[in-house]
């Protein structure tokens, strides 16, 4: 069984390569990041403080959310409730960084990640993928990128998907929030963004999502003649 990680900051193409990517090599896909938008989305839901220990404790320990795949796209229900689309929208992607970095929280998605993985091949993605959830992954993958690029990347996408909401969202305001993303996810205290050590590092910016899994594969390649030696 393998293990493949992959890592970056937000709007590197972390979920698109990940899901083609385990499509093509027949693997199972895991977004870790969709995971923690439906704790973010609960916690909005049902108004939880979560500076408060005790009422966060309550919430996570009855907390459940079920993924479904439907003509190979991934649906995410939190409570029965299809929040698929919600959970990308700007009010929940707000509140996923400091959500995220509650260890409460963290801990209740690495064990379940950690349990989903046993005994299977595997695409993982997100944040701390290869470094503190899967730190004896084979494959490493970490992704970065001109930060100019991931914000026209993310304008294009929220647009897309929500159009009235994001009408006069500007590609400025974007580069900003993305950089303050960047500064926070990578000085948390708990699970920091960073890359693995052992990690391939892949700049997307220029690249296609076919070029950047030629690269994985090729070096999937190597690391699997390496481990028959």
């Amino acid at each position: 069984m393998m293990i493949i990680t992959i890592d970056g900051p937000i709007a590197t193409g972390k979920s698109s390569l990940a899901k083609k990517l385990a499509a093509e090599i027949g693997y199972i896909y895991f977004d870790t990041g969709a995971m923690y938008r439906c704790v973010a989305y609960g916690v909005q839901k049902k108004k939880v403080n979560i500076d408060d220990p005790a009422a966060l404790a309550a919430f996570l320990k009855d907390f459940h959310f079920d993924i479904k795949v439907k003509r190979g796209e991934r649906f995410y229900f939190v409570d029965g409730e299809d929040v698929t689309l919600k959970i990308r929208g700007p009010e929940v992607t707000s509140a996923v960084p400091k959500v995220s970095a509650l260890p409460g929280v963290r801990e209740k998605l690495v064990a379940l990640q950690r349990e989903w993985a046993v005994g299977v091949n595997a695409v993982f993605e997100g944040r701390d993928m290869g470094t503190v959830v899967f730190p004896e992954a084979q494959v490493k993958v970490f992704l970065s990128g001109r930060p100019e690029v991931r914000a026209a990347r993310r304008l294009a996408e929220l647009k897309a998907k929500f159009p009235e909401e994001c009408a006069n969202l500007t590609i400025e305001k974007l580069l900003e929030e993305i950089n303050a993303r960047d500064e926070y996810d990578s000085r948390r205290e708990i699970s920091p963004l960073k890359q693995a050590d052992d990690a391939l590092v892949i700049d997307t910016s220029d690249l296609t999502i076919d070029e950047i899994i030629l690269k994985i594969l090729e070096y999937k390649d190597t690391i699997k003649t390496r481990l028959k030696h």
